[in-house]
C-alpha cells in the first residue's frame, strides 16, 4: 500500500538530492527513510532511483511516480487547510432539468445558489427525462429534476410540485369546448409528449388506464414544438396552464374541458443515494422552496 509518508520521503530527497537531507527535514533517520523508499518500490513494483548513478537520481517511472505523488501532498494540504479556510473551495454541481423547468425558475435557482455558494461552478443541462435518468445512473450528473415516472432503492427522491395541465388547442378547432368525454376528444388530431419525456409518459400510463387510445396522434419529445403546432391548429395538446396563460389571454390558445380531467404531473429533484451528501441534499432542499412553474423565465 502506498502511503503519503512514502511520498513525502520521495519528494523531499527529489528536492534535497540525498536521504540524510529529507530525514532532517522530516525529522526522522536516514534508515526511516530509506525504508519508506524501499516499501514505496514494493508497492509500485519499479525501482525509483538509478543505483548506477552518484547521488539520488530519479528513474524515468520514479519521475512519473513523483509528479503524481505532488498532486496527492497538494490535496493533503488543501484538505489540512480547510480548517482555516474563511471561504469554502470552488465545487461542481452538475444538474439536469426538462424544458419546463429551464422555461420557468431556472433562472431563478441558478442566481440563488451562486449566491449561497460563490465559487461554485455549475454544469446545467437540458434534455428528455428518460435521457437525465441515463445520466444520473451512469454518474454523469449529480442531481436531476424531472416528472416523477419511476421509484428506486438506488435513488433518492424529493418531491418538488405537481404541474397542472389542461388541453389546448387554436381557437375555432373545436366547436364545443366545454366537457368533451376522452372518447370524443379522440375524434381530433392530438399532439403528445414523446416517450422519452416524463410527461409523455405520465399521461401515456394514464390515457392507457382509461382505456383510452388516440388514432390520430403526433408525438414530439419538444415541449417549445408542441406549443406551436397547437397554436398553428394543427391539433390539441395538453400544456401547463398557468405557464401559457398569456397565450389563452392573447387569444392564441383555448382551453379544452374534459370528463375526466387531466390528473397533474408530479415533478421531484433526485440523486443517487450512494452519491448522497449534505450539500445534494441541500440543494434538493432549495429547489424545493424554489420551484414555481406558474411564470415564464423567473428572475
Amino acid at each position: 500500500m502506498i502511503t503519503l509518508k512514502q511520498l513525502e520521503a520521495l519528494y523531499w530527497i527529489s528536492q534535497l538530492g540525498t536521504f540524510e537531507r529529507a530525514a532532517a527535514k522530516l525529522n526522522t533517520t536516514q534508515s526511516a527513510i530509506s525504508k519508506r523508499i524501499r516499501e514505496l518500490e514494493a508497492a509500485s513494483g519499479f525501482p525509483l532511483f538509478d543505483r548506477n548513478q552518484r547521488g539520488a537520481r530519479l528513474t524515468e517511472k520514479g519521475e512519473h511516480l513523483l509528479a503524481l505523488g505532488q498532486e496527492m501532498l497538494g490535496l493533503r494540504e488543501r484538505i489540512l487547510d480547510l480548517k482555516d479556510a474563511k471561504e469554502m473551495p470552488a465545487r461542481r454541481l452538475r444538474f439536469g432539468v426538462t424544458e419546463l423547468t429551464a422555461l420557468t425558475w431556472l433562472p431563478r435557482f441558478v442566481a440563488t445558489v451562486r449566491e449561497l455558494y460563490p465559487q461554485i461552478i455549475l454544469e446545467p443541462h437540458v434534455g428528455a427525462t428518460l435521457s437525465l435518468t441515463e445520466r444520473l445512473r451512469e454518474d454523469e450528473l449529480d442531481l436531476i429534476a424531472i416528472p416523477e415516472t419511476f421509484s428506486d432503492d438506488d435513488i433518492t427522491s424529493v418531491r418538488l410540485a405537481e404541474v397542472s395541465n389542461v388541453w389546448m388547442t387554436r381557437p375555432g378547432l373545436v366547436k364545443d369546448r366545454n366537457g368533451l368525454t376522452l372518447e370524443e376528444l379522440a375524434k381530433y388530431p392530438i399532439l403528445t409528449q414523446g416517450s422519452r419525456g416524463g410527461t409523455g409518459l405520465f399521461y401515456y400510463r394514464w390515457f392507457r388506464s382509461q382505456g383510452i387510445t388516440f388514432p390520430q396522434m403526433l408525438s414530439s419529445d419538444n415541449l417549445i414544438a408542441l406549443l406551436g403546432l397547437a397554436v398553428a391548429g394543427v391539433g390539441i395538446s395538453y400544456l401547463p396552464r398557468q405557464v401559457f396563460r398569456p397565450l389563452i389571454d392573447e387569444g392564441k390558445l383555448v382551453v379544452i374541458s374534459t370528463r375526466p380531467a387531466l390528473p397533474p404531473t408530479p415533478y421531484s429533484a433526485m440523486y443517487r443515494s450512494d452519491r448522497a451528501s449534505v450539500f445534494l441534499s441541500k440543494i434538493a432542499d432549495l429547489m424545493v422552496d424554489i420551484c414555481d412553474f406558474s411564470r415564464q423565465l423567473q428572475a
